[in-house]
């Protein structure tokens, strides 16, 4: 069993309640815009799986791709930046994502917090909403969940307060 913590959209500020809300996960996932000063700190807290989003620069998009496909506990995960939402995918993974589905799929930059599942292509869809203070979101958010056995479970939506 993996405990994930994912954020997203951090646009260069990290809240210390990140550390602590995700003290017990394995692994830390950030589904794009970092920002400055966040992959460091991070990486250095526990393993780091990420993407660039739109507002990174060159440092960020050395590090991390544009699309991150892996296997973490026998579920195929595609996480990226730009995704869109079921029925309305973005045109930078579409064709992919319909004719080759992932069992998760992680986006952000919409800075809206989701979680949906795609009976279609049979695949859970997540969007952390955003962890930063940049934007137009209202509340700051973050996800924990757990993968097991091929399955997602204990998914945890925490609010790290206002933006």
């Amino acid at each position: 069993m993996k405990k994930i913590g994912l954020l997203s959209d951090t646009h260069g500020f990290l809240d210390d309640a990140v550390f602590r809300h995700f003290e017990d996960c394995d692994e830390i996932w950030h589904a794009g815009d970092f920002g400055p000063d966040v992959a460091e700190p991070l990486a250095a807290f526990k393993p780091l799986r990420g993407v660039y989003g739109n507002i990174d620069t060159q440092d960020i998009r050395q590090q991390f791709p544009e699309h991150n496909r892996f296997m973490c506990e026998d579920v195929d995960v595609w996480m990226t930046h730009i995704g869109g939402y079921p029925g309305r995918y973005s045109s930078l993974v579409k064709p992919e994502i319909y004719t080759k589905p992932p069992q998760l799929f992680i986006c952000g930059h919409s800075h809206i917090l989701k979680v949906i599942y795609d009976d279609k292509i049979k695949c859970l869809h997540i969007n952390p909403g955003a962890a930063g203070k940049h934007g137009w979101h209202k509340k700051r958010t973050l996800i924990r969940f757990c993968i097991s056995e091929e399955k997602i479970h204990t998914l945890a939506v925490i609010e790290l307060g206002n933006r």
